[in-house]
């Protein structure tokens, strides 16, 4: 397989290209053309010879989708992609337009193996992880897509970031490289259902990155009922590794708490969660769940939303609700590939 310099970094080209007898510099021109100006073909890298690039076209490759969909929200502007990848697999990604930027939402994963009871992205498990490369392609893609600059990302697409732990390293590095993109890494989000022990190992990488907690429940019995991760993790362990976390980075945690009507939604749930965080340097964001309807789940409502923030927030836990953006084009995680798969099994 051809290797991909998309998920190449500046000094693994350097390297790569010194076995060519090419000079430093040509790999900072090639890093150029591949992460600043975003070219996907080398014949547009027109300050390389000829002969070089004909070289790079036979012998590498720049890894690339294919936009199958795009879906535009009519109510907020948020703009829903489908992309196939060179397997054929398909991921999704989603753009979210603030009044402070342009966010996206990027897969790590061809679906996911994590089973979280109320996600469709996980319907079908995981087909495969992603490259560096297939994750810069999304930001790429959709940045010349909309012809403005991309300034936020969060990795909350399909897949468990940590489970696809070193393209993922790989591709927050790329995306903040002051040669490409140069994203600055508090501009980046990465969620986590909760693998504990690679938690630790993200601790000791010195990133600046927002970590975003899947929590979704203030105990043990409602959270192994609804994410089976729970099972291997248990709350005590995970809230350690966040409060462990915290120390180490000095970064403040967010945790993510999807309202299911009659699940994890009561007042009983509301302070029993307060509890556990009210000492931690974490913000709590709630989220009016987008329906999904293979599964049985239902959102709360929102008074209920409401008064579950109130709670939180008389026990000094900083908590917010999430905006609910693309509601009328499937931009819950999931759903847009789901329906796409369906369609060609039929």
């Amino acid at each position: 397989m051809a290797a991909d310099v998309k998920s190449m970094t500046l000094e693994e080209l350097q390297a790569f290209l010194a076995e060519w007898g090419e000079p430093k510099f040509r790999a900072k021109q090639i890093f150029a053309w591949l992460h600043e100006k975003q070219v996907d073909d080398f014949s547009q890298m027109t300050n390389l010879s000829q002969a070089l690039r004909q070289r790079l076209a036979a012998e590498t490759s720049i890894s690339s989708l294919q936009m199958v969909e795009r879906l535009l929200s009519k109510q907020d502007g948020t703009r829903k992609y489908l992309f196939a990848l060179e397997n054929g697999s398909v991921i999704e990604s989603v753009l979210m337009q603030y009044e402070y930027g342009n966010t996206v939402c990027v897969s790590t994963q061809a679906g996911c193996r994590m089973g979280c009871r109320f996600c469709a992205s996980t319907l079908d498990g995981v087909e495969r992880s992603l490259t560096a490369g297939e994750m810069l392609s999304q930001v790429y893609t959709i940045q010349k897509d909309l012809g403005e600059r991309i300034s936020g990302v969060v990795l909350m697409g399909s897949g468990e970031p940590l489970d696809n732990y070193d393209a993922v390293l790989r591709f927050i590095r790329l995306l903040h490289d002051p040669a490409g993109q140069n994203i600055g890494q508090r501009h980046i989000t990465l969620s986590t259902c909760g693998l504990v022990e690679n938690m630790y190992r993200l601790a000791d990488e010195a990133l600046q990155i927002t970590l975003a907690v899947s929590l979704h429940a203030p105990n043990d019995t409602i959270r192994q009922q609804i994410m089976p991760v729970a099972n291997a993790y248990p709350m005590e362990q995970l809230l350690q590794a966040c409060q462990d976390y915290i120390q180490k980075t000095k970064r403040r945690i967010t945790f993510e708490y999807a309202m299911m009507q009659g699940i994890n939604d009561s007042d009983v749930c509301a302070e029993e969660l307060a509890q556990k965080l009210r000492h931690m340097l974490c913000h709590v964001n709630l989220i009016p769940m987008n329906p999904v309807k293979e599964r049985e789940f239902t959102k709360s409502g929102t008074e209920r939303v409401q008064h579950f923030a109130k709670i939180l927030q008389q026990h000094g836990v900083e908590t917010t609700i999430r905006r609910r953006l693309g509601s009328d084009i499937d931009a819950a995680c999931g759903q847009l590939r789901r329906r796409y798969m369906q369609k060609e099994e039929r």
